[in-house]
């Protein structure tokens, strides 16, 4: 029984992961079409439409409301303010040491800390996490109840190897950029391939809104 519960739990927590990567994906879109005028994808991995500080998020809601359990959604609202602000920094400052880069600055907003997060993207996450707790939660737990569980569990497992993979290549592919910037010539064929496949056009492309750190 508590292996059947621990599964259960991995599961929701994958699908929370991916649920809130591709909601992100669909705020960012959204957010740049007003204040650009035009679409433009943001992604967080090579493959998909998947922004993973964004899933991080969603697993932290998820981890700690479930432990919680607090259903008065001002105390949601705070608490996943608190809990988004954390993520969206600590996101950022890892980005920034592992490949000297950042997605996102905030240094032009008010009560902002160090550029990595603001009082007005925290609000957004509390946002985000009443919506969750609403209205995701919900769904996810009903789909998972109703739906044919060995289908169920085939698609979460192909899935979650392709999201590996996707992490792992999106990251070597990134760290590569990186030593081609620090003139770091290829020392093996995991190099070569990088180099070939993933070349720095490329990668701007698909990180468009990617800025190197002075």
């Amino acid at each position: 029984m508590k292996e059947k519960n621990v599964k259960k739990e991995l599961t929701i927590l994958f699908w929370v992961f991916i649920i809130g990567s591709i909601a992100g994906f669909i705020f960012e879109v959204i957010v740049v079409f007003f204040q650009k005028g035009h679409f433009e994808l943001r992604q967080g991995l090579i493959y998909g439409p998947f922004i993973p500080v964004y899933g991080i998020g969603a697993m932290c809601y998820y981890i700690v409301l479930s432990k919680i359990k607090i259903k008065n959604k001002v105390q949601i609202f705070l608490i996943t303010m608190i809990l988004g602000g954390i993520t969206e920094y600590l996101c950022s400052f890892i980005q920034e040491k592992a490949f000297g880069t950042i997605s996102w600055d905030y240094s032009y907003l008010p009560f902002n800390i160090n550029g990595r997060t603001s009082l007005l993207h925290c609000i957004y996450w509390g946002i985000g996490g009443v919506l969750y707790i609403t209205y995701i939660e919900p769904l996810l737990n009903k789909m998972i109840d109703k739906t044919n569980m060995k289908a169920f569990d085939l698609i979460t497992i192909i899935l979650s190897i392709f999201i590996v993979f996707d992490i792992s290549i999106s990251w070597m592919a990134a760290d590569r950029q990186t030593e081609r910037k620090n003139d770091i010539e290829p020392q093996n064929h995991l190099d070569l391939f990088l180099d070939k496949n993933y070349p720095d056009e490329y990668m701007n492309r698909i990180f468009n809104n990617k800025k190197d750190v002075c």
